[in-house]
């Protein structure tokens, strides 16, 4: 797996979302630095809800193994507020190291928690979640995973308050910072501007920080970009458009050009690879 820090040092790194291990290859097929493993399409694509912490802790992580053994990309995985307590902190910390995840971000929303951009988010205190990353960082130790300290304070305390906690968690240690819930540029700026250290802008689509491009991003002073929703988006419009060509049409045959052909979805899975495999290892002849 390539080294998240080492390409974080050559400039900003563009992570788009990843729900399941398919979108990772494709990610990675299109020469990406790093995918987002999101817990908003994880739980879409695996109980087809809401973001509202409904995965648990077991199923989030399970979903990150299989997405690191589908790449070589650095994988960034969503580990909401850390599933419960300080010992539920720790476990979850050195079960996302063990499945070889580059970085993790863990939220200050108090549970239930619910997707940053939904209203009704609930936070613990700025000094709680110190504590809770300096906890994180502990049962870190001797890991080359990040520690990325996420908060969800600006669409329910304002910018201000957004800065000063990022800041906070930067100081108390943590390997990257988070303001989740960012929808302008001018909030986007200002958060580039006044927090201190390496941090993560995350887009999402519709809002009107989608208009940024890479180079504003980079220039703002932002290290990592999610484009969190933009795959999941992209795909549910897709499989719903042919759905209704299907529906009204009763046939695939004027949708062929938009489909990945068989051909090419089983390059996309590695069908060589396994194929060459077994046939280098494969004796079945000689029982004949």
């Amino acid at each position: 797996m390539e080294n998240l820090r080492q390409r974080l040092g050559q400039g900003l790194v563009q992570a788009p979302g990843a729900s399941d291990p398919l979108v990772a290859r494709l990610i990675e097929r299109q020469g990406f630095e790093a995918v987002y493993m999101t817990g908003f399409g994880a739980t879409a694509t695996t109980l087809g809800m809401p973001d509202l912490g409904l995965l648990t802790q077991s199923e989030m992580v399970d979903l990150a193994r299989r997405m690191v053994q589908a790449t070589k990309l650095p994988v960034i995985a969503d580990a909401d507020t850390g599933y419960g307590g300080l010992n539920n902190l720790y476990r979850t910390v050195k079960d996302y190291a063990q499945s070889g995840v580059a970085a993790i971000h863990l939220e200050d929303q108090a549970l239930p928690k619910r997707c940053g951009q939904l209203s009704g988010v609930r936070l613990i205190s700025a000094s709680e979640h110190t504590a809770r990353i300096q906890a994180a960082l502990a049962a870190n130790a001797g890991s080359d995973m990040m520690i990325i300290a996420r908060t969800d304070a600006l669409g329910v305390l304002g910018v201000g308050e957004a800065v000063e906690r990022a800041n906070r968690y930067a100081e108390a240690g943590a390997d990257m910072v988070f303001v989740d819930g960012v929808k302008t540029i001018d909030d986007a700026r200002t958060i580039g501007k006044a927090v201190r250290g390496p941090k993560v802008l995350s887009i999402v689509d519709g809002l009107e920080t989608s208009k940024l491009t890479r180079t504003d991003i980079a220039e703002m002073g932002f290290d990592l970009v999610f484009y969190a929703l933009t795959t999941l988006f992209a795909a549910t419009k897709a499989v719903s458009d042919v759905l209704g060509h299907l529906r009204e049409a009763g046939e695939t045959s004027g949708f062929a050009e938009r489909l990945t052909s068989y051909g090419d979805f089983q390059k996309i899975v590695d069908l060589d690879r396994f194929s060459s495999f077994e046939h280098r290892f494969d004796h079945a002849d000689d029982h004949q």
